[in-house]
């Protein structure tokens, strides 16, 4: 189990990349929502919610395994965090770029709560902040794409 617990919390091995792996996670976030844009919304947040659930037991297991709080190599919360970037805002690849850049910048900035989320424990710790910052994300794209709806 902790093999495949690795493989997905590494979103199957992307978490390797020798530079930015977070940047490789999301792009993984942001093809799996490309793939399934025309998905109904219900579809996508229950698909959203599943990666959240199985990521934070992936995200424990490897974080476990490696001895530490919140690896870097772990990716599968950028990978949850882009697909709850994107709920029910159907962008198309402008939008998606748009998303994927708050994201990033809203991950790594962690405005409050977030920067109190990673500090709970295990899984749910590298899970919970970057789902806060994706729900920044979603709400903010969603803002954009209403005074700008070009953006979509």
């Amino acid at each position: 189990m902790t093999r495949i617990g690795v493989w997905i919390a590494t979103a199957g091995g992307l978490g390797y990349a020798p530079v930015a792996p977070g940047t490789f996670g999301s792009a993984a976030g942001v093809v799996i929502y490309l793939l399934t844009s025309d998905w109904p919304w219900l579809t996508q947040a229950a698909l959203a919610a599943a990666v959240t659930v199985l990521g934070t037991w992936a995200a424990h297991v490897a974080s476990t395994q490696a001895g530490q709080s919140d690896p870097s190599h772990v990716v599968i919360d950028e990978v949850a965090g882009q697909l709850v970037t994107y709920l029910g805002t159907g962008v198309g690849w402008k939008g998606a770029l748009l998303g994927f850049l708050l994201f990033r910048a809203l991950d790594i900035v962690k405005p409050w709560p977030a920067n109190k989320l990673e500090a709970l424990h295990g899984g749910v710790g590298i899970m919970a902040d970057d789902v806060m910052a994706a729900i920044y994300g979603c709400a903010l794209l969603h803002g954009i794409i209403w005074l700008a709806p070009w953006m979509r």
